[in-house]
C-alpha cells in the first residue's frame, strides 16, 4: 500500500520553464557546472550547485554555499519567477528522446513507505554524498530534485495519463540535448482521488534512480519530526518529491566498463582467462554491441570480441545472474584484481548514452580494454529489490534525465 499524494508545487512562471530547467546536479563536476550556468542566471543549476556563484577558493561544501542556494531559490520565488499552485495537484511529466516517449506522474512519496520498504531500493548510499543533499534541502527548506520511481503498469493510471495528455500542455519545450519536455496539471478532484486510491492498491514502488537524493530527503524528514513536538504526520516534510513511471515506460541503457591495465597479463593470457568464462562467438568490428542478455562485447588490442556467458557461469540468483555481476565476479575481481569497483582507480564506468565510440576512444587513450554490456532490464531491477538485495555498482543508466527546477516541494 503506497501513499502517493498531490502537492502544491512551486513551478516556473509560464515562459521561463526552458531557461530554468536543468540537468541533475550530480551529472556535472564543478568545472562543468560553472561552464553550464555561465550566461544563464535562471538555470536551476545555479541553485543546485551554488558553489558556481563563488570562485574556486570557496569549498563546495562551505556553509555559505548552502546559504547561497537558499537565497537564490527564495529570491526567484519572491520575484515571481516561480509560482505556487493554487491547490494540491498531481502533474504529468513527459520526456521524448530520439522519438521514444516516457511519461510519469509528479507527486510526493511517503517517508514512512521508504522506512517500511514499501519503496524498495537496489543500491547502497554513501554518507558523504547524502550529507551534501541533506544540507542543501535543509538550507533551502525545499526539495528541488525529483526522485525517479517506478511501479508496475496499472490500467487506471495509464488511462488518466492518456486522457490528460489530450489537453494542451502547461509546458512544452526542447532542451539543448534535444529532449522534448511536456508538463500537464492534474487538478481535477476525481482524478486526484483516483490516483491516490490506485497507488494505495499498489504493493511496492521502486527507486529507479536517485538513491542518494531519496535517502537525504528521508533523513531531513525524520530529523524534522524529532524537532517538532507538535508533529502530526501530515507535514510536508513527511513526503518527498518524486516522478513515478510505469515499468513499461522505461528504458535502461547499458552501463559499460573500461579498465586501465590487465594486471600484468599479456593480451593472450587475458584471452585465455576470458575463454574459461565465456564462449567467443566472433571477432570483428561489427560485434561492438551485445544483442541479448548473456552477451558482452570486449574491445582488446584494437579488436572487438563478442562473448557469451558459458552455461556453468549462469545463475538464477537475482544479483549473481546479472551480466554485470558475472563479469565482476569471474573476470574483474579474480583475474584483474579489481575487487572493489566503487573505489578502484583502475576501472571507470561509461554510460551507454556516450556510445561505443567513447569506449574506443578510451582504449586508444588511457585504457587497455573495454566491456560493452547488454542493458540490465527493469524486471531484473525489480527482482533484486524484491529480494532485498543490492545490485553491483553502476548496473543501470537511465535516460533521459529528469530536469530539476520544474517542480519544487516546499517543506519549510
Amino acid at each position: 500500500m503506497a501513499i502517493i499524494k498531490p502537492f502544491r508545487a512551486y513551478r516556473p512562471k509560464k515562459g521561463l520553464e526552458e531557461k530554468i530547467a536543468a540537468l541533475p546536479y550530480d551529472v556535472y563536476n564543478r568545472e562543468e557546472a560553472c561552464k553550464a550556468v555561465k550566461g544563464n542566471p535562471l538555470s536551476f543549476l545555479n541553485i543546485d550547485r551554488a558553489e558556481t556563484q563563488f570562485d574556486m577558493s570557496v569549498d563546495t561544501y562551505d556553509d555559505k554555499v548552502y546559504q547561497k542556494a537558499h537565497d537564490l531559490l527564495w529570491e526567484m520565488i519572491d520575484k515571481g519567477e516561480f509560482v505556487k499552485e493554487d491547490k494540491e495537484s498531481y502533474y504529468i511529466y513527459e520526456l521524448t528522446m530520439d522519438g521514444r516517449v516516457q511519461t510519469g506522474i509528479v507527486a510526493c512519496a511517503s517517508v514512512d513507505d521508504y522506512q517500511n520498504n514499501i519503496i524498495k531500493k537496489h543500491e547502497n548510499t554513501r554518507a558523504d554524498k547524502e550529507l551534501d543533499r541533506i544540507r542543501h534541502v535543509e538550507a533551502c527548506g525545499a526539495q528541488t530534485g525529483p526522485i525517479f520511481l517506478a511501479y508496475r503498469a496499472n490500467d487506471v493510471l495509464s488511462g488518466i495519463i492518456s486522457r490528460t495528455k489530450k489537453d494542451e500542455a502547461l509546458y512544452d519545450f526542447t532542451s539543448d540535448d534535444n529532449i522534448r519536455h511536456r508538463v500537464w496539471i492534474i487538478g481535477n478532484d476525481s482524478d486526484i482521488k483516483a490516483i491516490g486510491d490506485t497507488f494505495i492498491g499498489i504493493d511496492n514502488i521502486y527507486i529507479a534512480d536517485g538513491h542518494h537524493r531519496c535517502a537525504s530527503a528521508v533523513k531531513v524528514g525524520l530529523r524534522r519530526r524529532g524537532q517538532n513536538p507538535a508533529h502530526t504526520g501530515e507535514e510536508e516534510y513527511n513526503y518527498f518529491l518524486s516522478v513515478l513511471f510505469a515499468d513499461d515506460e522505461l528504458m535502461i541503457m547499458d552501463y559499460n566498463r573500461v579498465v586501465r591495465d590487465l594486471n600484468d597479463l599479456t593480451e593472450a593470457q587475458f584471452i585465455s582467462e576470458i575463454e574459461k568464462v565465456f564462449n567467443i562467438l566472433s571477432k570483428d568490428a561489427q560485434c561492438r554491441k551485445p544483442s541479448k542478455k548473456g552477451e558482452i562485447s570486449m574491445l582488446l588490442g584494437g579488436l572487438w570480441y563478442l562473448l557469451e556467458v558459458r552455461d556453468e557461469y549462469k545463475s538464477t540468483d537475482p544479483v549473481n545472474g546479472l551480466d554485470v555481476a558475472v563479469l565482476q565476479n569471474n573476470i574483474l575481481a579474480p583475474v584483474l584484481g579489481i575487487n572493489d569497483p566503487k573505489t578502484d582507480k583502475r576501472i571507470d564506468f561509461v554510460g551507454g548514452i556516450r556510445g561505443m565510440e567513447e569506449l574506443e576512444r578510451r582504449v586508444k587513450g588511457d585504457c587497455k580494454a573495454a566491456f560493452a554490456m547488454y542493458p540490465t532490464s527493469i524486471g531484473e531491477l525489480f527482482a533484486v529489490a524484491d529480494a532485498n538485495m543490492l545490485m553491483p555498482p553502476k548496473s543501470t543508466w537511465f535516460e533521459p534525465k529528469l530536469r530539476s527546477g520544474l517542480f519544487i516541494h516546499d517543506i519549510s
